[in-house]
């Protein structure tokens, strides 16, 4: 278990990593928004827990920058304590929002809650080919070189792996990534989200054949049973 705490008050930070610390967990401690992003990079921590009021930034940039890329639990630690700000926090995809003072009795018992309910979620192992998504902890490779995806392209492939060897419609598929948005979506955002994923999937020796066109109706995931393994872990 990696932890990222991004807190520009270093004794804060070393005390939140104490009052935390148990056998098998780990910390990334950052100050910035810039070395923050350096470490996600680097290694993709399994929960963040963030302040909002950094030396280089907004909180809340980095909040969308890492949802981008992935839908571990975050947790807001901060002293802005205007109920806007923790609506803001909250619509941008925090999980929990906790202003400061706080005691530290309460901020384990929510980690240990968002834990919880992360490890309650269904995890998704899809394998074909060269290919090996893990859907529940956000890992794409093929041929173990990791595979960066937005939210939106991850959401896509999991719907096509889902539905391998069936047609999804353009009309569902628009409907199913984008139905929280509230606003209307040119079905043009589909085709361009389908053409990035695919040039991500492919090899460049060998392009990637498995997400097709179905002209007049929509796209599926090519069916090759024998090279294909899913696990669903609980």
């Amino acid at each position: 278990m990696l932890i990222q705490i991004i807190e520009d008050d270093r004794a804060l930070s070393d005390g939140i990593a104490l009052a935390l610390k148990e056998p098998g967990i780990e910390f990334i401690q950052n100050m910035t928004i810039h070395s923050a992003r350096e470490s996600f990079e680097n290694r993709t921590p399994e929960l963040l827990i963030l302040d909002i009021n950094l030396p280089d930034g907004s909180g809340y940039d980095y909040l969308r920058w890492v949802r981008e890329r992935a839908q571990i639990p975050v947790l807001i630690l901060t002293a802005n304590d205007m109920e806007m700000d923790e609506v803001m926090g909250l619509t941008l995809g925090a999980d929990d929002y906790m202003t400061k003072p706080f005691s530290l009795a309460v901020l384990r018992a929510r980690i240990k809650a968002l834990l919880r309910r992360g490890n309650s979620v269904s995890m998704d192992v899809y394998e074909e080919g060269s290919f090996h998504f893990d859907f529940g902890r956000l890992v794409f490779t093929r041929d173990a070189q990791e595979i960066s995806l937005s939210v939106n392209e991850q959401r896509l492939l999991k719907l096509l792996t889902e539905n391998r060897g069936r047609v999804l419609t353009r009309s569902v598929l628009v409907d199913r990534l984008w139905s929280d948005g509230g606003e209307y979506v040119d079905e043009n955002a589909l085709s361009v989200t389908v053409n990035r994923l695919r040039s991500k999937l492919e090899d460049k020796k060998a392009p990637c054949s498995y997400i097709r066109t179905v002209y007049g109706q929509g796209y599926m995931w090519k069916k090759e049973d024998k090279q294909t393994n899913i696990h669903r872990k609980k």
